[in-house]
């Protein structure tokens, strides 16, 4: 493990306002960082730890450090780096590295005066083991920034959305090394979401592309992110089907979420799916980015061919390693598989992952399918994907058409590396289940901000509608596919303890339904669980799942709400489902430790005074609670029998992290209190979300005519019951929550909730319910209801004339129910008879909380037959021509009177007496046309006749008045006769006949109750219907059909039961509040801010709307401004709440703040909605005054309009209250109540004083002014008369008085607003900017440092002689030196030494030479301010910003430059470069202008169109304003050195010492004194001496005099802006906010006051230079030849070309019959080459094709390509073997071929340094001779296949003239002069026999042929010796003795010829021996072996003569 301890660091020069910075450390590409501390200095003593696993510290490790100041904006935070080599300690591993005062570095790798301190160590497991908690420095830890992890990191979510937005994707293709394949021309296939793009097609193992491809796209971002990024390489010279060498995948939100959205020069590894065990088929190194609106494309300075990466290191990637793994689905079986009703789906299981996809069979007609099937996936780890989709498609004949339902399973959540803990955790591989997954499907949720932490809603990306599970279990391991095998029997046996069902009972209560819009129609709410309560499922039970309907009825104000008032509805559902109780015990357990930790968090938030005498209590109390909730131990997993792997494995982390929290909570310190418990949060929100969810989410829809409007979703878990205990139950179980609803997506009106619902909900396991009591009063009952159905047919009422309308029904008249047909459930039994109950509620009048009513009656005429007007047969209507009452007939309602009496409406098209006519057509007879002018064929006429009547003002409430027509809480003694209600079904219903009713209706209920206690609640027995048996009752609508006949063309006012509805008879649950409880709410209002106002009429208002349920108020209307400040109290009195007081303090209703806008029409428009919960008092003797906090008024999610300043509280009536209203504290003033003083902002007299400069950029403006707004004081400046001339204000200075907040968190924003004076006094706002916080423009002016700001001053008169002299002496004569000089180096070469680049010329001056290059603008740059630090430009917005169409597709151009300023306009269109995306111009534009008139400078790029107009690229603007003006010299960067001769001469129009006395007086100081020698200087009360700056003196003979180099290295240290390259980002408006690519530039501004410029920098780019690469093949050496079994020759020749230069390919000519792999050639390779010695790389200008207009550049490196083969006549050649060597860094070669080895080669060696091989630049070494190894690829790995020795020589252009060379053996041949080669006549050889048995043979099978010799022979002498040893033992042991016939007489020559000479051996062999035939006759007997002659004869007699 590794160590590092961050302790401090130093910022210098200090930054201002204060930075806050942190320090990040990157380790092996894993990043961790400090957290933030405030200050120039700051200190942190932290410990951030790596491990290091299975991969120990070696040579080259190191640590990379950064420091930021997280305070700026985004791409300011740079402040520099540093690295640590952690040699020391591999050599050292005990000892402790101490790290002081590390020097950081900047951008441009240079040393900056900031520096850091740290400590590393090495620790082992044994150290661990000695420390336990403690760290080994005796620091704490902390870690904000987590390493990536194998799977993607947990990153923080961002705010997407549901529009389509802008993207781009950006892939770059630099090189591929050790692809696979012998002869290959690889080319690369980049398919970004479907586009394919490919890269020019290239020869060789290790090709170079360096091409870069662009992708843009406008797509919704969760659509986008799902989109993948597929890399193959492919072998152009095979066919398809098998032409791929590798492939490398990943999806487009992996990279997105990457840090800064970016793969940078990243090393892939290639594999082939298909083909696990081949393991990496070669690397290839690309830059991937994906780039948003807003987003900053990471800047590449290194150049594309770069020389450290040629050390294969890099091939071990981290971030694709080799580790390769395999994912193993076993897919069981799924259930509920609904799509439509009345259709059986043929369901198919599809997994995808990365792209690929993997499918299960099809099983048909059947909704609960068993696969018992296994996929695999190969995986390489780590896994660039965020998540494996799981898709059922229905496929009926193998169609694959409609989508069942869907699932995600993100990899974050089955998966660890252990990151997560900071102890030595090692984490855990993708695991999952045996476990359902839940399916979805059908319409979506709309965006809305997710819960901090959470993942994106399933509901976002797979649909709100249950479409059910499937049961699967993942299995992961990374031996070989063939190693791990599971039996799927035994798997399916062992998985069905998994599936054993538990019943669930559901119950919620609904307690109010407020703030909804006006529904027409009865609306009812549904909740289901799966398919549990699913009225349109006819699959299931039926469940009392559905409210009673509703009408929604007006509150008085703009919103309706439900009257449910002390009767709330309840419904019941019953559902089976698995235990699973202790995955949701530990998941509330961790819900409620987040929640709480959340909640404290957020009141630390809202204390923004650091000052706050609260702030310590508050830390405190979060740090004592979140102490405690991580010591409660989470439920063990380990014994339980149904947890899964996933389960334990998981417990093991949340346990580690739980502990590690409470660690850090105990040690933790006060300081940056926010941010540190912001990183605990986000540790905890990783460890949260529970991927193995078997309980689907519960739904609540509202339902208006059958059909589902809006939706709430209610996660199980938050709601269910653990008899464990309540730290285990859901948050929200049994407890009172509010809901907002939403609207599927695409549906509802813009901007408006559909309801706020708010309810008391439970789950749990039905045998934990029997004591269940929601709340804490109320009574719940059941009720069977039926409705009585009359019409009246000849004026009688009864049942004649309903038609199709049943005698009893529901409510809306569908189904029929009578009351004989209703039997009580099993264990019901009838409590009471059938009695009639009107349902008040459903007949309550829409203008019940109206207090005026416009009432309307039209007066209807025809024509008769004479033309005459006359009454219509109708009289009167409405205006729908519906009947209603005569006007003279119309009663006034009680409590109510009549304003103005009945009058013709003449306010439109009507003639004098109101009349409008129309030509009457049938069959309404009403005209489809109206007008105003009688004409004669006009059949009808009406007019429209009104009155207003209004409300008394009574003593009963509107409120009041509604409960006594409910007659809730004061029942009338006589209730009505009958209790019918008439009206007709589709309009309202009324207690009185109206004239126009034919219908009418009466409800009759009947009351059930439990027969006895079994164990349950009763409400979950409420199972199945209450009516007859469904067959019966199925039989019963048969024949009531059949008698009614078989016309369905009837139409009535009665429709039938849709078929989706259940013909089932359900009760209806109540629950029943007989005691009220009133309350009074007070909400304190002072002020809002930021807001944006683009009106300027004073007829615009604007006003607070508050609304609490069913009750609204609104504020005093104030005009527009950006801070309106009401300081008002609105008070509710009485307000009327059912539920007992302590459930309504635990969950208040929601306190909704609406800020509305009206027009001068009265139109009023929602500018933003705040929701929070009252303070709730139920004793007031306790209370205490809220204080005022700030709450975000936002429009739409993830849009914060503004913020209001309020609070809010409510208070219980009690008797207490009565004696002592809180209503007297607050005063009265002016009409309305005021704040309490004790809560309002302490206010003070202050002074604003504003500088106002001009106007800049403004277009279309005549006359504009500035308008400063501030509280409710503004000022404004005199109008600009002549904007285009003078766009300056004429008065300068702003002073505003007025009075504010002393506090900072209430100090209030300021407005800037632009209006624009026009004709007729028209005024309009034209932009706007606010100002947020005043405080850091706050002073003293009577502080002692103060210093005022100062005017720039440009005037030089007490110079200008100075300057004359110094022109005449500088510029207008050269000096000598300068034509002496010798141009060795360039600007490019600065450049070049700036980025660091180690390929850059060496000069041993350099450092008098250097340039900064920043990678962003240089107002971006943190040191400079933004070159605001004279005067700041606030941008201003208008209120529309228009977008242009998106533009979709890819990029390629032939881009040239355009510069605009003002109505100057440079550039030339001619000069575009062709073909290009990385264009170099080296272009300089020298223009004047006139500033501030022309001060924006425009920068455009264009792609050249030969037909087409140009397009435009992008396009960056300069303020040169702000630049000229800036403190920072950021006119002319500041050179290193005073150069007065050479390439880097002075260019600024002064000299160093005269910009040193001008800034000294800018910044008031006294002008700098410099001694008589100009050695030393006085400058800000201390003296300077050069020989501080230069200890030794420089040897450079043209760096100026001493005053003006100390001068010079004194302003180098004031911190201004030095000689520099900026890097500008293009944006163009075709894709606002994309980035568009950069361009590197500076910009010098030459004030024409100070004298002419100085020369002008030769920035023209480089030309290259032609090289000549003489490659002499001399000859080869054990060449691997294709031998057969009758033929081992090969007729070898060499083949050579330079990479990029293909085309100029060269042979030798072919050695023929070679034997042993040797030939000879003796022939020349010449190569010409444009050759860039700066990026060392060739430069190629050629067409791509034919019809190309332009030659395209194409760089590459000098590398050369030698390969061998064998030439054969009738077939294709054989290749034999390829040596690549890259001609800057190439091997140096062997002297003997006996040397020459493969090790040669290698890249990556395992050896250390100085035993490596060397490598050497023939460009230096101009010329070498040896011997290299060629290579051959065999069994997938490379070998070496031959050896060849060649002569390479470099030469220049001039060089090859003076000594030309021919190609081959061709004239001139010379340098050296080749022979032909001397080859031996193997034709002659090969017809001898035996010449043709040893190239058969022995050639191939000598060594086998030697060792058989030796077998053989070895076998010979062992069969001779064991054949042999009888005779001798026998002969040893016996010993016979001889007996002989006759004698013997034997020859001497015979005897003696053992004893003659070898000489003499040849002639006595050849002898013939005469002897006799006894002699003959006696030698028969002596056979024997000649050497027993003696033991045989042991007596002979001597030889004789």
């Amino acid at each position: 493990m590794l160590q590092l301890v961050v302790e401090s660091a130093k910022i210098n020069p200090p930054l201002s306002p204060p930075p806050r910075p942190c320090v990040s450390a990157y380790f092996r590409d894993v990043k961790k960082r400090t957290h933030e501390v405030e200050g120039n200095n700051p200190t942190w003593n932290e410990t951030l730890i790596w491990h290091l696993w299975d991969r120990p510290l070696q040579n080259d490790s190191f640590l990379q450090i950064i420091l930021r100041d997280l305070g700026s904006t985004k791409k300011d935070r740079f402040i520099g780096l540093a690295t640590v080599m952690l040699q020391p300690l591999v050599k050292k591993p005990s000892e402790v590295l101490f790290v002081k005062d590390l020097t950081l570095l900047n951008h441009l790798m240079m040393s900056t005066d900031c520096t850091v301190t740290l400590q590393v160590a090495l620790m082992r497991n044994q150290d661990i083991e000695k420390i336990g908690d403690g760290d080994l420095l005796g620091l704490s830890t902390r870690e904000t920034a987590r390493q990536e992890l194998m799977v993607p990191s947990y990153t923080m979510p961002v705010a997407l959305s549901t529009k389509p937005q802008h993207f781009q994707v950006r892939v770059k293709v630099f090189e591929g090394r050790q692809l696979m394949g012998n002869n290959i021309k690889p080319v690369v296939k980049v398919v970004i979401g479907g586009y394919q793009h490919n890269t020019r097609i290239k020869m060789g193992n290790n090709p170079f592309f360096n091409e870069i491809f662009f992708q843009n796209f406008h797509e919704v971002p969760a659509k986008f992110f799902d989109e993948t990024i597929l890399i193959q390489v492919m072998n152009s010279t095979l066919m398809r089907f098998n032409a791929e060498i590798g492939r490398f995948q990943t999806d487009i939100g992996f990279i997105y979420h990457s840090p800064g959205h970016t793969l940078m020069r990243k090393w892939l590894g290639l594999c082939q799916p298909n083909e696990p065990n081949n393991g990496v088929r070669g690397y290839l190194k690309v830059t991937i980015c994906v780039l948003g609106v807003g987003d900053q494309a990471l800047v590449d300075q290194k150049p594309p061919y770069a020389a450290d990466d040629t050390t294969t290191k890099i091939f071990k990637s981290t971030v694709v390693p080799i580790n390769m793994a395999y994912l193993q689905f076993f897919i069981y079986c799924a259930e509920d598989l609904h799509l439509k009703k009345h259709h059986l789906v043929s369901p198919m299981l599809e997994v995808e992952l990365i792209g690929e996809k993997l499918k299960t069979n099809v099983l048909s007609q059947t909704e609960n399918p068993i696969w018992n099937q296994i996929l695999t996936f190969q995986i390489q780890l780590p896994c660039l994907s965020s998540y494996i989709k799981f898709r059922i498609l229905d496929c009926p004949k193998n169609s694959c058409r409609d989508e069942i339902g869907t699932v995600s399973l993100f990899l974050n959540q089955i998966s660890s590396t252990g990151a997560e803990i900071e102890g030595p955790y090692s984490g855990f591989l993708p695991s999952f289940g045996p476990s359902f997954l839940i399916l979805h499907g059908g319409k979506k949720a709309p965006f809305r901000i997710q819960e901090e932490g959470t993942n994106i809603s399933s509901s976002v990306k797979d649909g709100l509608a249950y479409r059910g599970r499937v049961f699967l279990e993942l299995f992961t391991h990374v031996s070989s596919h063939q190693e791990f095998k599971r039996d799927l029997s035994s798997q399916v046996t062992s998985v069905e303890r998994h599936q054993n069902r538990k019943k669930y009972g559901l119950c919620v209560i609904f307690l109010s339904c407020t703030m909804m819009p006006d529904f027409k129609d009865l609306i009812q709410f549904e909740v289901s669980i799966g398919h549990y309560g699913n009225k349109m499922d006819l699959s299931y039970k039926p469940l009392v799942s559905t409210t009673q309907c509703s009408p929604v009825i007006y509150d008085g104000n703009i919103y309706h709400y439900v009257p449910w008032y002390n009767s709330k509805p309840v419904v019941a559902v019953t559902s089976f489902w698995e235990d699973s109780s202790f995955r949701m015990n530990c998941l509330n357990l961790l819900y409620f430790t987040r929640d709480r930790l959340k909640a404290n968090l957020d009141t630390l938030k809202s204390i923004r005074n650091p000052r706050d005498p609260a702030l310590l209590p508050q830390w405190e109390k979060l740090l004592k609670e979140l102490v405690e909730d991580c010591k409660h131990p989470l439920p063990c997993m380990t014994d339980k029998l149904k947890a899964t792997d996933l389960d334990k494995k998981r417990w093991q982390l949340r346990s580690r992290l739980l502990q590690e929290l409470a660690q850090k909570a105990k040690q933790v310190k006060p300081r940056n209190m926010v941010a540190t418990v912001e990183d605990w949060l986000y540790r905890l929100n990783a460890v949260l979300p529970e991927p193995q969810m078997t309980l689907p989410d519960v739904m609540i829809w509202l339902m208006s005519k059958e059909q589902r409007v809006a939706y709430a979703q209610v996660p199980a878990h938050s709601i269910l019951f653990s008899p464990t205990g309540a730290l285990h139950s859901g948050r929200f179980c049994g407890k009172i929550q509010t809901l907002l609803l939403q609207y599927p997506e695409g549906e509802g009106q813009k901007d408006t909730l559909p309801a706020h619902l708010r309810v008391c909900m439970w789950l749990g396991n039905v045998t934990d319910s029997k004591d269940l009591q929601l709340l804490r009063q109320g009574e719940v009952v059941v009720y069977a209801e039926t409705y009585e159905n009359q019409a009246k047919y000849k004026d009688q009422w009864g049942q004649q004339g309903l038609y199709r309308c049943p005698n009893f029904s529901d409510v809306m008249g569908h189904k029929a129910l009578p009351k004989e047909d209703f039997h009580v459930p099993q264990g019901w039994h009838w409590q009471g008879k059938w009695t009639v109950e009107p349902q008040r509620r459903l007949l309550l009048n829409i203008d019940i909380n109206k207090s005026q009513v416009l009432e309307e009656v039209y007066e209807n005429q025809w024509r008769d037959t004479a033309g005459a007007w006359v009454p219509a047969a109708i009289p009167n209507t409405d205006v729908n021509g519906d009947p209603v009452e005569a006007r003279e007939n119309f009663k006034c309602p009680q409590g109510w009177h009549v304003k103005e009496n009945w009058v013709v409406e003449l306010n439109h098209a009507v003639d004098d007496e109101g009349w409008e006519y129309g030509v009457g057509i049938e069959p309404s007879g009403l005209p489809q046309v109206w007008n105003s002018v009688e004409k004669t064929y006009y059949s009808c006429r009406r007019r429209r006749w009104v009155r207003l009547r209004c409300r008394n003002h009574g003593k009963l409430s509107l409120e009041q008045e509604t409960l006594s027509f409910l007659q809730l809480h004061h029942p009338s003694q006589a209730e009505e006769e009958e209790g019918w209600e008439y009206g007709t079904f589709g309009s309202k219903f009324h207690l009185n006949p109206q004239p126009q009713s034919r219908f009418r209706r009466r409800c009759w209920r009947r009351r059930l109750a439990l027969n006895r206690d079994k164990g349950i609640a009763p409400i979950f027995l409420l199972e199945g219907s209450m009516s007859l048996d469904l067959k019966e009752q199925a039989r019963k609508e048969e024949n009531r059909r059949l008698t009614q006949g078989p016309d369905k063309t009837i139409r009535s006012y009665w429709r039938p039961a849709p078929e989706d509805i259940h013909p089932y008879d359900l009760p209806f649950i109540y629950c029943i509040f007989n005691r009220p409880h009133y309350y009074q709410l007070f909400c304190y209002i002072y002020q809002a801010r930021n807001i944006m106002s683009y009106q300027f009429q004073t007829s615009q208002v604007l006003f607070i709307r508050l609304v609490f349920l069913n009750y609204s108020q609104c504020t005093q209307a104030l005009r527009s401004s950006a801070a309106p400040t009401w300081a008002q109290t609105l008070i509710f009195q009485h307000l009327l709440l059912y539920e007992d007081p302590e459930d309504t303090k635990a969950s208040p209703p929601l306190v909704v703040l609406e800020l509305w806008q009206q027009d001068s029409q009265g139109k009023e428009t929602l500018w933003g909605r705040s929701m929070w919960s009252p303070v709730v008092w139920l004793d007031v003797q306790n209370r205490i005054l809220p204080p005022l906090r700030w709450h975000p008024l936002v429009k739409l999610p993830g849009e914060e309009e503004c913020e209001i300043l309020v609070s809010c509280e409510l208070i219980l009536e009690t008797e207490s209250l009565k004696e002592r209203p809180p209503i007297l504290s607050v005063p009265w003033k002016n009409g309305v109540y005021t704040l309490p003083k004790s809560i309002q902002p302490t206010l003070k007299k202050m002074a604003v004083e504003i500088l106002t400069w001009g106007l800049r950029n403004m277009k279309r403006v005549r006359s504009p002014q500035l308008l400063v707004e501030c509280l409710e004081e503004s000022l404004q400046t005199e109008p600009i008369r002549d904007f285009q001339t003078n766009p300056n204000f004429t008065q300068s200075v702003l002073f505003l008085t007025l009075f504010m907040p002393m506090e900072d968190v209430y100090a209030p924003s300021l407005t800037l607003k632009v209006v624009d004076n026009q004709d007729f006094g028209r005024q309009t706002v034209v932009g706007q900017a606010n100002i947020n916080s005043l405080q850091p423009y706050f002073c003293d002016p009577w502080a002692d440092d103060y210093v005022p700001p100062q005017l720039p001053m440009l005037s030089v008169k007490k110079y200008q002689k100075l300057l004359d002299y110094l022109y005449e002496k500088f510029w207008l004569s050269p000096s000598k030196t300068q034509d002496e000089y010798h141009h060795e180096v360039d600007w490019w070469s600065k450049l070049f030494w700036a980025t660091g680049d180690v390929k850059s010329l060496q000069y041993k001056y350099k450092d008098y030479h250097t340039l900064k290059v920043y990678d962003c603008e240089l107002e971006a740059v943190p040191a400079f301010k933004g070159l605001q630090d004279f005067c700041e430009t606030f941008k201003l917005y208008q209120e529309e910003p228009k977008l242009d169409s998106p533009v979709v597709g890819e990029f390629k151009c032939d881009p040239y430059v355009i510069l605009k300023l003002g109505q100057t306009k440079m550039g030339n269109r001619d000069k575009y470069h062709p073909n290009t995306l990385d264009p170099i111009f080296g272009i300089m534009f020298e223009l004047s202008c006139i500033i501030p008139l022309e001060k924006d400078l425009e920068i455009q790029l264009y792609d050249f169109d030969l037909f087409s107009p140009d397009d435009k690229i992008g396009t960056t603007v300069i303020d040169l304003e702000n630049r000229l003006l800036s403190g920072f010299g950021a006119r002319c960067g500041l050179s290193k050195s005073y150069c007065q001769s050479g390439p880097f001469r002075w260019r600024d129009q002064m000299t160093p010492s005269f910009l040193l006395e001008r800034h000294a007086k800018q910044k008031g100081l006294p002008p700098p004194l410099f001694s008589p020698e100009e050695d030393t200087v006085f400058y800000n009360g201390k003296n300077f001496k050069l020989q501080s700056f230069e200890p030794t003196p420089p040897t450079l003979h043209y760096l100026g005099p001493k005053k003006e180099r100390l001068a010079l290295y004194l302003l180098h240290t004031q911190g201004l802006v030095p000689e520099h390259v900026e890097t500008r980002t293009l944006y163009s408006d075709s894709q606002p906010g994309i980035d568009q690519g950069k361009v590197q530039m500076w910009v010098d501004i030459f004030p024409k006051k100070l004298g002419p410029p100085g020369p002008p920098v030769n920035i023209r780019p480089r030309k290259p230079r032609r090289y000549e690469l003489r490659c002499i093949i001399w000859k080869t050496a054990q060449v691997d030849l294709r031998r057969t079994l009758t033929s081992g020759i090969s007729d070898i020749y060499v083949k050579g070309w330079m990479v990029g230069l293909e085309k100029d390919m060269q042979k030798t000519d072919i050695h023929y019959y070679s034997l042993t792999g040797e030939s000879t050639f003796n022939w020349r390779f010449i190569f010409s080459m444009d050759y860039l010695a700066a990026e060392h790389m060739c430069v190629q200008s050629q067409k791509e094709y034919i019809w190309s207009l332009d030659p395209t550049v194409i760089k590459f490196p000098a590398r050369l390509i030698i390969q061998i083969w064998d030439n054969n006549v009738f077939s294709t050649d054989d290749f034999l073997g390829v040596l690549e060597l890259d001609l800057f860094d190439m091997p140096l070669p062997a002297r003997h071929a006996s040397k020459c080895s493969i090790r040669m080669m290698e890249t990556d060696s395992k050896w250390p340094y100085f035993l490596q091989y060397k490598h050497f630049s023939l460009f230096k070494k101009k010329t070498v001779t040896g011997w290299w190894p060629s290579q051959v690829l065999d069994g997938g790995k490379w070998r070496m296949s031959g050896k060849v020795k060649m002569t390479l020589e470099i030469l220049s252009e001039k060089e090859a003239l003076i000594r030309p060379a021919g190609r081959g053996q061709s004239e001139p041949n010379q340098y050296p002069t080749l022979h032909p080669p001397l080859r031996p006549n193997t034709m002659f050889l090969l017809r001898s026999p035996i010449t043709i048995f040893c190239r058969i043979f022995w050639k191939r099978y000598h060594f086998k042929i030697i060792i058989a010799i030796i077998i053989l022979f070895l076998a010979l002498m062992l069969f001779n010796f064991i054949y042999s040893t009888p005779n001798y033992l026998a002969m040893s042991w016996i010993k016979p003795k001889l007996r002989l016939n006759a004698p013997i007489k034997i020859s001497t020559n015979i005897i003696n010829q053992p004893n003659l000479s070898n000489v003499h051996s040849p002639i006595l062999t050849s002898q013939h021996l005469n002897l006799n035939p006894t002699i003959d006759h006696e030698l028969k007997h002596l056979q024997g072996p000649m050497n027993h002659l003696q033991d045989i004869f042991p007596e002979l007699p001597a030889p004789r003569d």
